[in-house]
Protein backbone atom coordinates (compact mmCIF):
# COMPACT_ATOMS: atom_id res chain seq x y z
CA UNK A 1 0.00 0.00 0.00
CA UNK A 2 1.26 3.66 -0.58
CA UNK A 3 2.39 5.11 2.45
CA UNK A 4 0.07 8.29 1.37
CA UNK A 5 -2.24 6.26 1.05
CA UNK A 6 -1.82 4.44 4.64
CA UNK A 7 -1.48 7.54 6.05
CA UNK A 8 -5.13 9.03 4.78
CA UNK A 9 -6.45 5.26 6.47
CA UNK A 10 -4.50 6.34 9.94
CA UNK A 11 -5.79 9.24 10.22
CA UNK A 12 -9.15 8.91 9.28
CA UNK A 13 -9.00 5.72 11.66
CA UNK A 14 -7.83 8.28 14.33
CA UNK A 15 -10.20 11.18 13.53
CA UNK A 16 -13.21 8.77 13.50
CA UNK A 17 -12.46 7.60 17.07
CA UNK A 18 -11.83 10.91 18.69
CA UNK A 19 -15.46 11.97 17.58
CA UNK A 20 -17.53 9.00 18.03
CA UNK A 21 -14.88 6.96 20.56
CA UNK A 22 -13.66 3.26 19.92
CA UNK A 23 -17.39 2.06 19.91
CA UNK A 24 -18.21 3.93 17.27
CA UNK A 25 -14.83 3.32 15.13
CA UNK A 26 -16.04 1.08 12.11
CA UNK A 27 -13.76 -0.22 9.58
CA UNK A 28 -16.58 0.63 7.26
CA UNK A 29 -16.49 4.28 8.47
CA UNK A 30 -12.75 4.37 8.32
CA UNK A 31 -12.61 2.96 4.56
CA UNK A 32 -15.36 5.93 3.21
CA UNK A 33 -13.27 8.65 4.98
CA UNK A 34 -10.17 7.23 3.64
CA UNK A 35 -11.38 6.76 -0.14
CA UNK A 36 -10.48 3.31 -0.07
CA UNK A 37 -12.80 -0.25 -0.15
CA UNK A 38 -13.21 -1.74 3.11
CA UNK A 39 -11.31 -5.18 2.01
CA UNK A 40 -8.68 -3.31 1.25
CA UNK A 41 -8.28 -2.20 4.82
CA UNK A 42 -9.05 -5.82 5.79
CA UNK A 43 -6.16 -7.26 3.69
CA UNK A 44 -3.67 -5.36 5.57
CA UNK A 45 -5.06 -5.04 9.47
CA UNK A 46 -7.62 -7.86 10.39
CA UNK A 47 -9.47 -5.89 12.88
CA UNK A 48 -10.77 -2.53 14.13
CA UNK A 49 -8.51 -2.73 17.05
CA UNK A 50 -5.57 -3.91 14.64
CA UNK A 51 -6.02 -1.14 12.70
CA UNK A 52 -6.07 1.73 15.70
CA UNK A 53 -2.97 -0.15 17.49
CA UNK A 54 -1.40 0.59 13.88
CA UNK A 55 -2.66 3.97 13.24
CA UNK A 56 -1.55 4.67 17.43
CA UNK A 57 1.96 4.35 16.33
CA UNK A 58 2.02 5.02 12.96
CA UNK A 59 0.16 7.60 12.29
CA UNK A 60 1.74 11.53 11.74
CA UNK A 61 -1.05 13.37 13.95
CA UNK A 62 0.20 11.72 17.16
CA UNK A 63 4.05 12.03 15.31
CA UNK A 64 7.03 11.62 18.40
CA UNK A 65 10.04 13.09 18.02
CA UNK A 66 13.19 12.20 20.66
CA UNK A 67 14.13 15.36 22.48
CA UNK A 68 18.31 15.99 21.69
CA UNK A 69 18.98 19.37 23.94
CA UNK A 70 22.53 18.18 24.92
CA UNK A 71 21.52 17.46 28.44
CA UNK A 72 19.62 15.22 30.37
CA UNK A 73 17.49 17.68 32.39
CA UNK A 74 17.05 19.52 29.11
CA UNK A 75 15.98 16.26 27.30
CA UNK A 76 13.63 15.29 30.06
CA UNK A 77 11.57 18.99 29.97
CA UNK A 78 11.53 18.57 26.47
CA UNK A 79 9.59 15.07 26.61
CA UNK A 80 7.52 16.37 29.07
CA UNK A 81 6.42 19.43 27.18
CA UNK A 82 5.76 16.75 24.35
CA UNK A 83 3.30 14.92 26.65
CA UNK A 84 1.58 17.92 27.68
CA UNK A 85 1.54 18.68 24.16
CA UNK A 86 -0.21 15.38 23.16
CA UNK A 87 -2.28 14.92 26.17
CA UNK A 88 -3.87 19.14 26.43
CA UNK A 89 -3.86 20.25 22.52
CA UNK A 90 -5.99 19.43 19.30
CA UNK A 91 -6.18 16.58 17.57
CA UNK A 92 -3.81 14.64 19.71
CA UNK A 93 -5.15 15.13 23.13
CA UNK A 94 -8.81 14.22 21.74
CA UNK A 95 -7.00 11.48 19.76
CA UNK A 96 -4.84 10.12 22.76
CA UNK A 97 -7.04 10.17 25.42
CA UNK A 98 -10.30 8.65 23.85
CA UNK A 99 -8.18 6.18 21.88
CA UNK A 100 -5.81 4.93 24.87
CA UNK A 101 -8.93 5.13 27.44
CA UNK A 102 -10.64 2.92 25.26
CA UNK A 103 -8.11 0.12 25.68
CA UNK A 104 -8.41 -0.07 29.26
CA UNK A 105 -11.81 -1.49 28.07
CA UNK A 106 -11.09 -3.29 25.49
CA UNK A 107 -8.17 -6.04 25.74
CA UNK A 108 -8.16 -6.53 22.01
CA UNK A 109 -6.93 -2.86 21.73
CA UNK A 110 -3.35 -3.53 22.29
CA UNK A 111 -2.13 -0.58 23.41
CA UNK A 112 1.09 -1.59 25.02
CA UNK A 113 2.45 -1.59 21.11
CA UNK A 114 1.87 2.16 21.67
CA UNK A 115 4.06 2.86 24.59
CA UNK A 116 6.36 0.28 23.53
CA UNK A 117 7.11 2.08 20.44
CA UNK A 118 7.08 5.38 22.34
CA UNK A 119 9.86 4.08 25.19
CA UNK A 120 11.91 2.53 22.57
CA UNK A 121 12.43 6.15 21.08
CA UNK A 122 12.96 7.77 24.53
CA UNK A 123 15.45 5.14 25.90
CA UNK A 124 17.92 6.78 23.43
CA UNK A 125 17.83 9.47 26.05
CA UNK A 126 18.44 7.80 28.61
CA UNK A 127 21.46 6.05 27.07
CA UNK A 128 23.03 9.62 25.92
CA UNK A 129 22.78 10.66 29.69
CA UNK A 130 24.40 7.56 30.42
CA UNK A 131 27.04 7.86 28.14
CA UNK A 132 27.75 11.52 29.32
CA UNK A 133 28.20 10.22 32.75
CA UNK A 134 24.31 11.94 33.82
CA UNK A 135 22.69 9.17 34.68
CA UNK A 136 23.43 6.08 37.27
CA UNK A 137 23.70 2.44 35.39
CA UNK A 138 21.63 1.72 38.23
CA UNK A 139 18.64 3.99 36.89
CA UNK A 140 15.30 2.76 35.70
CA UNK A 141 14.15 4.26 32.57
CA UNK A 142 10.80 3.22 32.50
CA UNK A 143 10.39 4.29 35.65
CA UNK A 144 11.53 7.80 34.88
CA UNK A 145 9.02 8.17 32.24
CA UNK A 146 6.18 6.40 34.44
CA UNK A 147 6.70 9.08 37.12
CA UNK A 148 7.06 12.51 34.36
CA UNK A 149 4.16 10.95 32.20
CA UNK A 150 1.57 9.50 34.41
CA UNK A 151 1.99 13.36 36.43
CA UNK A 152 0.90 14.90 33.24
CA UNK A 153 -2.22 12.29 32.64
CA UNK A 154 -2.80 13.19 36.26
CA UNK A 155 -3.19 16.77 36.54
CA UNK A 156 -4.38 16.94 32.42
CA UNK A 157 -6.66 14.20 32.05
CA UNK A 158 -8.35 12.70 35.08
CA UNK A 159 -8.14 15.61 37.18
CA UNK A 160 -8.92 17.93 34.11
CA UNK A 161 -6.73 21.05 35.71
CA UNK A 162 -4.52 23.16 33.13
CA UNK A 163 -0.65 22.93 33.47
CA UNK A 164 0.51 25.80 34.77
CA UNK A 165 3.45 27.90 32.50
CA UNK A 166 7.18 25.89 33.49
CA UNK A 167 5.34 22.75 34.11
CA UNK A 168 7.84 20.36 32.60
CA UNK A 169 10.93 21.80 33.82
CA UNK A 170 9.25 21.71 37.45
CA UNK A 171 8.09 18.51 37.32
CA UNK A 172 11.63 17.58 36.03
CA UNK A 173 13.81 19.19 38.79
CA UNK A 174 11.06 17.73 41.14
CA UNK A 175 12.35 14.36 40.19
CA UNK A 176 16.08 14.83 39.42
CA UNK A 177 16.54 17.19 42.62
CA UNK A 178 14.21 16.37 44.75
CA UNK A 179 11.49 18.10 47.18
Amino acid sequence: MAPRKQQEIFDATLWMVAEKGYDGLTVEGVAERSGVNKTTIYRWWPSKAALLGAALVESDVLGFETPDTGSFRGDLVALVEQIVRLLTEPPGSDIAVTALAAAVRHPELDARRFFADRFARERVIFERAARRGELSASADPLLIVDLLAGAVWIRAVFRGLPLPEGYAEKAVSVLLDGL
